[in-house]
This record gives structure tokens, sequence and C-alpha cells, in this order.
């Protein structure tokens, strides 16, 4: 087996061992952080109402709203800069601390128009109980246990009490007589926790026990059957979803959405595999760079085209049947090579150059002259043919034979 491949086998081993041990060793605690995060899996998330809504209000659009509600329904509306369109049930669950009076002014600008505002939080912004005349206050619970009531008697068998709740919100003044009370809480009816508020043309419904919609509760025994009848009284419409203070940056004030690796850098047995990884992989990387060479590039030796070129002109001359100027090129090179050769005067071509150039050369003096005459004699001529260039060729190779 390849040796690179032994060693990946190995340290894919090793990682999966270390993060069993880490985890198995790992002191796991709770958190109970408050979050209403639908994406939060923690007890106090709202993950597992935010995956039944679709079941909750069948054929309904689900929107996750990760702006303001300012921003959404005003300065980024459906249709553009203007006036909102969204219609539907706008639904907030905990963390309403955010909204200002633009927000607030909004979301009645929306509920007024005929939709339906839900919040659930142990309280309320101050413009918007003002609005509705309303006063929130809480009590302590005894042994941090809080019952929670519908009133309406087909919801009776829906009621649930509820745990890990030193003290419970509800309504110490109502000076609205257009409101109608849906809940309230230890068996006491004139501590009234859940409102119904209708709004000009829509309706708000105030609820001031949020963890009911969290995992942990909607999880534990039949309490999801509470979260059901407090949500039964929305309209079958469009959901719009408010989780903008689930991952609200506070230096900026806008909303991020977080890494979807985070969930994983969460949880100690994935943080340390995936750190071990790239450790591991920047190792092997680095050792197995050392130990082999580097690959030799193969370096061609430059072509000598020169007497390609050579062909290409000569034929570009032949082609082009200028005989005359490829004869006046071939004796001008020739009585050049000869000069150059030689060291001899190739202005005049008689008797005594021919028996210089005979004993320089060695070559008989017929054949020297034989090629010297034929140069001499084309030299007279003003008009070519082949076969003077072909002759020419043939004494100037048998010269050079």
């Amino acid at each position: 087996m390849n040796k690179n491949v032994i060693t990946i086998v190995v340290i894919i081993i090793a990682i999966i061992s270390i993060a069993i041990t880490i985890d198995y060793n790992s002191n796991r605690t709770v958190d109970w952080t408050e979050s209403f995060n639908e994406k939060s899996n923690k007890p106090y998330g709202v993950s597992v109402l935010y995956k039944e809504l679709p079941k909750l209000f069948k054929d309904q659009k689900i929107k996750t709203i990760y702006y303001t509600p300012y921003n959404y329904f005003y300065a980024n509306s459906e249709d553009g800069y203007g006036d909102h369109i969204a219609e539907g049930n706008y639904l907030l669950i905990g963390n309403s601390d955010y909204l200002d009076d633009a927000d607030i002014e909004e979301l009645l600008i929306f509920a007024g128009q005929g939709n339906t505002l839900f919040m659930s939080d142990y309280t309320f912004p101050k413009m918007l109980l003002d609005t509705l005349q309303l006063t929130v206050d809480d009590i302590k619970n005894k042994d941090s246990i809080s019952k929670l009531s519908f009133s309406d008697a087909a919801l009776r068998s829906k009621n649930v009490d509820i745990d890990k709740s030193d003290s419970t919100a509800y309504f110490s003044k109502i000076d609205n007589e257009n409101l109608t009370a849906l809940g309230y809480i230890n068996d006491n009816p004139d501590v009234i926790n859940f409102l119904k508020v209708p709004f000009e043309e829509g309706n708000i419904y105030l609820h001031l026990e949020p963890k009911i919609f969290t995992n942990y509760n909607i999880l534990k025994d039949n309490r999801y059957r509470y979260t059901e009848g407090a949500l039964s009284y929305l309209p079958d419409a469009t959901i719009y979803f408010d989780s903008y203070t689930k991952y609200l940056n506070s230096q900026y004030g806008d909303a991020e959405k977080k890494s979807q690796l985070s969930w994983f850098l969460e949880q100690p047995s994935f943080k340390w595999a995936w750190y071990l990884t790239i450790i591991l992989t920047l190792l092997f990387m680095v050792f197995n760079a050392k130990r082999r060479q580097r690959i030799i590039p193969i370096v061609k030796p430059l072509e000598n085209t020169t007497v390609g070129f050579v062909k290409t002109i000569s034929n570009l001359y032949y082609e082009t049947e200028d005989h005359k100027n490829l004869i006046e090129k071939k004796i001008t090179y020739f009585l050049e090579k000869i000069r150059s050769d030689y060291n001899l005067d190739t202005t005049t071509l008689n008797d005594e150059f021919i028996t210089k150039l005979s004993q320089k050369s060695g070559k008989k003096k017929e054949s020297v002259q034989k090629t010297i005459t034929f140069i001499n004699w084309l030299r007279t001529k003003n008009e070519f043919f082949e076969e003077n260039l072909l002759k020419l060729n043939k004494y100037i190779e048998e010269f050079y034979s």
C-alpha cells in the first residue's frame, strides 16, 4: 500500500480517537440562556417551534425577518420603497426590548391595516403599553412553578404547569374596555397574562410567558398543547417570524447571520476534531514537502532554424519564378564565400583569378574555369530561365563537393 495512503489513514484514526476521548471526558453543561433563537437547539431556543410552524400554518409562507420592523415594513418593503404591503401575522417571541418607537409605530400600522401582531415576552416597550393602556407587573411563584391556563373552556384541557419560573408577569392594570382576556396564571382569572387587543381593523395578541414556546417546554410532557392553543388564535396567513435580535450585531445595530460552522465549533468534540484536522494536515504538508525532491523541469534546446529559413526563402523565389533575382543572390553569396574562405579579390573574374582560386581551393582548374566562365556569361544576360538557375546551382555544388 502507498505510504501516503497509510499516513492519511493513521491521521484520520488519530483524529477520531482524540475527538471521542475529548467528548467522553468533557463535562457537559446545559446552557439555559434564554436566546429565543430559531436556530438554537438549546433548552431556551425556539428551533422546535420554528420547524413546526409550517405544520401549524399549512400552505402558508413562513418569512424570517432579519431586520427591524421599521426597516422591513417601511424602507425595505416587499414592493420597494414606500408603504409596506405585507399581510399576515407578525410573530415575535422574546427580546422585544430592542423595539424603539419607530418600530412600534410600524407594527401598529401593520396591525391596524387588518393584520395580526402576536408578541410573547416578559414585558413590552413602553410606547406599546401606553398606546394600549396597559401596565405589566410580576409575582413570585411558589417552588418556581407557574400554571398557565386558558379562559376559553374549549382550550382548558391544554392548561399546563411550567417549572424553572421564579416569577410570572401579568397585566396589573387594564384601562381598555375592548380587551379580551384569553389566559391567566395560577388558577386566578384576575391575574391575566394573555390578552387580545382589537386595534383598528386588526388584532394584537400579547402573551407574558415566552418560555412556553421554547424547546425545553415544547418537548417536555404535553406542554406543546398549550403552545398550539396560544397560536390557534392566529388566522391562517403568512407568518413573519421576527429574528432580528437573534443575530443582532450590537456594534453596528444591524442583523447578521452566523456561519453554519459556528454550531459545530460550539460542540467540544467537533471543535477539537476540526482543529486537529487542520494542525495535522499542515504538519503532513510540511514534512511531505521536505521529503520530496522538487520536479526538475525539462528545458528544450533552442532549435536551429537557419536552414529552414533559407529553404523557405529559396522556395519563395523559386515558386514566384523570379530567376534573375535568385541567380544574382546565388552569385553574390558564392563570391562572398570565396572572399571569406580564400581571401581573394572577386572584382575581376579573369584567368589570373581562376588560377589563384584553383590553387587555394585545391580544385581542378578546368572545373573552376567552367564555373567562373558560366557566371561571367550570366552577368551579360538580362533574361533568365529555370535551366540557367539549375545549371548555376549544379556548378556551385560541384565546386564545394
